[in-house]
């Protein structure tokens, strides 16, 4: 399990960084009643040729889908897909014969390879489901599908930031419930839930250049106009729905988040080749 725990000092990061704030607001956007999404990247309708990947990261959608409605059968190849549940219950069935329902903290993963159908519905008729829909490019292609779901509690991620995905080459080669997911792309996701007031500090994962990406999670349809959950990295502030491309790191180093909202920041850190 690769944490790292919070302190309440300032670590010096990596020198030399370059972050690039992307605002909640300036992200594609779709309200279709039964969906509501954000798209960090171009996605459907939503086209940006300045943001339509980074490294091999493809995808960053922010979905709520309505209760009793969701995403019908449909086909993926040669993409990795993963899907981080924040709220609610999402329903989970594919041609490999997966079916399960999802709750806060897991998260489902999917090599498509040479090719998988799937749906992604929410069948509970009590409340809608908040969800993070992340899709990366593997550096093999022509693999067998494969599929595999972990659970990732708040309590791992709370002032620590806890590794979810980790690329094959990186991986312990462990099977167990502590692990992160591995897969054959070199990306790695962390995750954190990050007291006011606490920092945590990510170790560059491989030697040389590296790309980041961070996304904090939002807590409602829209920021906050006040207050809400808050990130630095170098000198960018980062609220709820905000993410940033960070040119620059390089690894052996390290770089440091702080929490500065008035309440816990939920949010993700890519570190890509």
């Amino acid at each position: 399990m690769a944490t790292t725990a919070a302190t309440n000092g300032h670590a010096n990061g990596t020198s030399g960084l370059k972050v690039t704030k992307r605002p909640w607001d300036a992200r594609g956007h779709a309200d279709h009643d039964w969906l509501y999404t954000f798209h960090t990247f171009s996605f459907a309708s939503y086209y940006d040729p300045k943001h339509a990947s980074f490294g091999p990261l493809r995808v960053i959608n922010e979905d709520r889908v309505a209760k009793g409605t969701g995403f019908g059968t449909h086909s993926h190849a040669e993409f990795l897909i993963w899907s981080y549940i924040v709220e609610g219950e999402l329903e989970h069935k594919d041609s490999m014969g997966n079916l399960e329902k999802l709750r806060r903290g897991e998260v489902q993963f999917t090599s498509a390879g040479t090719g998988i159908s799937h749906s992604e519905y929410n069948r509970n008729r009590q409340e809608d489901v908040h969800f993070l829909q992340i899709w990366a490019k593997p550096s093999v292609k022509g693999l067998p599908p494969t599929y595999k779901t972990r659970k990732f509690t708040d309590e791992m991620k709370t002032d620590k930031l806890l590794r979810i995905m980790e690329s094959n080459e990186r991986h312990s080669g462990k099977d167990a419930e502590t692990e992160p997911i591995p897969m054959h792309c070199d990306l790695s996701m962390s995750a954190s839930i990050l007291s006011p007031g606490k920092s945590v500090t990510h170790d560059v994962v491989a030697d040389g250049d590296r790309k980041l990406y961070l996304h904090v999670v939002m807590s409602d349809r829209k920021q906050p106009k006040s207050g809400g959950a808050k990130i630095k990295i170098g000198d960018v502030e980062l609220g709820e729905g905000d993410g940033a491309y960070v040119h620059g790191a390089k690894g052996p180093g390290s770089v440091t988040v702080e929490s500065l909202g008035d309440k816990s920041a939920e949010f993700l850190l890519f570190d890509m080749a």
